[in-house]
């Protein structure tokens, strides 16, 4: 068999996408949840008062953005992905609890850096207790982004 013909209006050879693209998406969006969940984890265990001897505002400023980043590669690659099997994850209860929470993880956060950057500016080393507004946003926080991982993971089996 020689080398395949184009069809007209087909610009991909056939089995490219099946064989490449969607390990490579799939790929995309591990590597988004981990710079994601990897950012998230200390910053919050920061906010709940762990390493009180350093300063909150230079790891604010870093891990925010590379959450962020994280964030929109995993979505970005999670769209794709549903897009696999759309059908399937919308009637899926544990998808559906994902994206709810996953909502409730990013409201969270909007309020943060709304709400408290003048706090988080302000914070260097801490002597005393952590700031309860801090402390509750980086309980839910963890508690979510913990818990859309979980889901997002029990999506590939059940």
């Amino acid at each position: 068999a020689g080398p395949r013909r184009r069809q007209p209006g087909n610009r991909i050879p056939r089995g490219v996408h099946s064989v490449w693209l969607y390990p490579l998406v799939n790929a995309g969006h591990i590597l988004g949840i981990a710079l994601l969940v990897g950012s998230i984890l200390p910053l919050d265990l920061r906010l709940l008062g762990a390493w009180r001897s350093v300063p909150l505002a230079p790891i604010w400023h870093v891990l925010t953005r590379t959450s962020i980043a994280g964030f929109v590669l995993a979505a970005v690659c999670g769209f794709l992905l549903f897009m696999t099997r759309a059908t399937e994850y919308a009637a899926s209860t544990l998808f559906v609890s994902k994206l709810a929470v996953m909502i409730v993880a990013l409201v969270n956060a909007v309020v943060l850096r709304r709400v408290v950057p003048a706090e988080i500016s302000g914070i260097g080393p801490q002597v005393g207790p952590p700031n309860p507004r801090l402390r509750l946003a980086g309980g839910v926080s963890l508690v979510a982004w913990l818990t859309v991982l979980l889901l997002g993971r029990l999506v590939g089996y059940f």
